[in-house]
């Protein structure tokens, strides 16, 4: 297991992030986003995007669940778990088809479905800090 700690201290900095991993992504990789509300998600998951050479403006899927970008070099799936009550109503929407296909999948609130992450993923865990002031994230990235 692979383990990065980034701490980044503003918005530009959480996204370049995002865009750095998104540059780098490849076919089939899962990325697992955990953290609270109001810590950066949708930021993070914006730079990913660019990364990948989405230019559509990327928002949280919140009430669709799932939100499909496939003018990029990759397809990008991007889901908003966080109301889903059970793992197996992913089933509804086709979760296996996205995770195990030739796109780059994003997962926020992934740790509410863990039972069903795939085998090989990358958990991004952002924290705040208050102590180090409003920006400062803790950003942790984790290969499974």
């Amino acid at each position: 297991m692979m383990r990065e700690i980034v701490e980044t201290n503003g918005e530009r900095e959480t996204y370049e992030l995002g865009r750095r991993l998104g540059l780098s992504a490849a076919a089939g990789q899962v990325f697992a986003l955990i953290g609270d509300l109001g810590v950066g998600k949708t930021v993070f998951t914006k730079g990913l995007a660019v990364g990948l050479g989405i230019e559509e403006s990327v928002s949280s899927p919140t009430f669709t669940i799932v939100q499909i970008y496939d003018e990029g070099r990759l397809p990008f799936y991007h889901f908003d778990v966080y109301r889903i009550g059970e793992p197996e109503e992913m089933d509804e929407i086709g979760y296996e088809d996205y995770v195990y296909g030739q796109g780059v999948s994003l997962i926020e609130w992934a740790d509410l479905i863990q039972e069903i992450l795939p085998e090989h993923y990358t958990e991004i865990q952002i924290e705040k800090d208050l102590e180090r002031g409003f920006d400062y994230r803790r950003i942790s990235i984790c290969e499974y």
